[in-house]
C-alpha cells in the first residue's frame, strides 16, 4: 500500500472502544473488498470495507483523498442482527 494513512480522531476512539487495532484495519485495507461506495460523501467520496482479522469481521469506513491518502472514518465490528451472515449485505 503506497497510500498514507490518516486516522480521524473518531477513529482512533471508536477502535479504542471496540478494541480494533491498526494492525487489523491495515490487514481489512490490503485484503478486504469494498462492499458500499458513497459517492456523494462530501468532501471526498467514501468507501465501506469488509474483511477479517483474526476470525472476527471488520468494517472500515474509508475516504480517499486527491494527495494519496486514505483517511480513516470509523471502524466497527458488523452487527449480525443488521448484516447478513457474509456481513457484506445489511438485512432487509
Amino acid at each position: 500500500m503506497n497510500e498514507r494513512l490518516i486516522f480521524r480522531i473518531h477513529a482512533v476512539r471508536r477502535m479504542f472502544e471496540r478494541r480494533i487495532g491498526e494492525d487489523a484495519i491495515r490487514h481489512v485495507l490490503e485484503t478486504g473488498e469494498v462492499i458500499q461506495n458513497y459517492p456523494d460523501y462530501k468532501p471526498f467520496p467514501s468507501s465501506l470495507l469488509m474483511g477479517w482479522y483474526e476470525s472476527r469481521p471488520i468494517h472500515v469506513v474509508i475516504v480517499r483523498d486527491n494527495k494519496a491518502q486514505i483517511i480513516i472514518i470509523t471502524a466497527y465490528k458488523p452487527d449480525v442482527d443488521q448484516w447478513q451472515s457474509d456481513f457484506k449485505r445489511r438485512k432487509s
